[in-house]
């Protein structure tokens, strides 16, 4: 082969299809331990966001104020790149931009959409968001505690395992090859650069890309360059058109408040109410077990808030919950990176936001393998390097004191009550 490429979800797929694209000739392969899309890519929320997992004012901080609105423009390009794709190649992906809103649910979130809103307009893209009263916020969707909102255009909704699915099948359209329930032990770079699998070996001779994401760190070589974070999600039945006019959310915005712990709420296609949530506990020596999927107290959190969210909601059923390890690197920052010496490359590091930005992520790997000059080599996630997760079991205890601090400042805030005591330290740890 020309390339072999480890994963078999959206950043794997996505480089492939690129790579293919400009290289219709390439020989490529893919390597996947269970079914494409089992992780991330198949079982996230559903929402191909603008987001980026740095703050844009932490973006300016680090990068500057170009580089900052530069990564931005970009990810706003990526949302209408994905709907392309979809399109040229036919994907039924139930992808519909109705954008994001992200909303103020109780004065204490109030100051989170003002610092965000000031940020886009120091960066010159204020044209991409609309600060929102509570009534201009109610008229869009009926939820319960609204003080006020963040709009933008930029971010669609979609079903992820169709996503996925339709990548892989435009992929063998274009001459990959995707070798499933196939698990690679060790990667060796090099000039014949190879996946070492209990069947045998896969070369490459012109680049090995690893894209595995939050299951990369299975491999002892990568043990500490993620932090597997489990987010989980319920859906309820279908609403009954009764129940949607109470909800209101007509324009089928990615909902989300500005909660320190996360909820994000997608309407699907099929008329149900997709809520997710970062509760579930990280486990020591970021374990990643079948049995993470589901946690029940967290699961059972998000039923709660379901129905505190939209109270006429009061006795509807959940027919599904599900979650899964999202990757969580040391800076927050997403890297692409690839050595034309070793002839190795890497990408991860969403940190639940990779639907768009494993995009992104993709077309500026694929011109890094490919040496295209496509100006997205310029980014800030361009070659960049996270700094290592600490040793255990200092990173289990630092993970597990800023899971329960920030629901401790959220629990708190939301009873009116004043920050505990340790807020500053909570927040400065978890800056990002």
């Amino acid at each position: 082969m020309d390339v072999a490429i480890l994963g078999g979800g959206y950043s794997g797929l996505w480089t492939a299809y690129y790579l293919l694209r400009a290289n219709p000739g390439l020989r490529l392969a893919i390597v996947e331990k269970e079914i494409v899309g089992f992780g991330a890519s198949g079982r996230n929320g559903g929402w191909c966001s603008s987001r980026f997992p740095v703050t844009p004012g932490l973006l300016e901080e680090r990068y500057g104020a170009n580089a900052a609105r530069n990564l931005l423009l970009a990810m706003f390009d990526a949302v209408d790149e994905v709907g392309r794709i979809c399109e040229e190649e036919g994907i039924q992906a139930e992808y519909r931009k109705g954008g994001i809103l992200s909303l103020a649910r109780g004065a204490h979130q109030v100051p989170h959409i003002r610092s965000a809103f000031d940020a886009y307009v120091r960066l010159g893209l204020q044209e991409h968001f609309q600060l929102l009263s509570a009534a201009d916020c109610r008229e869009r969707v009926k939820a319960t505690k609204i003080l006020g909102g963040l709009y933008t255009l930029e971010g669609a909704s979609l079903h992820p395992g169709k996503l996925v699915r339709g990548l892989a099948a435009a992929v063998e359209k274009r001459g990959g090859v995707i070798y499933e329930n196939t698990e690679v032990s060790e990667a060796r770079p090099g000039a014949n650069g190879r996946l070492i699998t209990l069947g045998g070996e896969l070369r490459a001779t012109k680049a090995l890309l690893l894209a595995g994401e939050a299951y990369l760190t299975r491999l002892p070589a990568y043990r500490r360059a993620l932090l597997p974070m489990y987010s989980l999600i319920s859906l309820t039945e279908p609403l009954t058109a009764a129940q949607w006019r109470d909800v209101g959310w007509e324009n089928h915005e990615s909902l989300a408040s500005n909660r320190f712990t996360v909820d994000y709420l997608t309407r699907t296609a099929d008329g149900r109410i997709l809520f997710g949530s970062r509760g579930a506990p990280y486990k020591f020596g970021s374990h990643i077990s079948d049995e993470q999927d589901v946690h029940e107290l967290t699961h059972a959190r998000v039923h709660q808030a379901v129905v505190e969210w939209f109270p006429p909601l009061a006795g509807i059923r959940f027919t599904h919950n599900w979650g899964g390890p999202v990757g969580v690197p040391r800076d927050w920052m997403p890297s692409v990176r690839f050595d034309a010496g070793s002839r190795m490359g890497m990408i991860s590091g969403y940190t639940g936001q990779g639907v768009a930005t494993s995009n992104l992520a993709g077309r500026l790997l694929a011109g890094l393998v490919g040496e295209n000059a496509s100006g997205l080599n310029e980014l800030p996630m361009a070659q960049h390097q996270s700094p290592s997760w600490e040793v255990e079991p200092l990173r289990w205890l630092v993970v597990r004191y800023l899971q329960k601090g920030f629901q401790r400042i959220d629990e708190a805030l939301e009873a009116g009550k004043p920050k505990p005591a340790d807020a500053v330290i909570v927040e400065r740890l978890g800056r990002h």
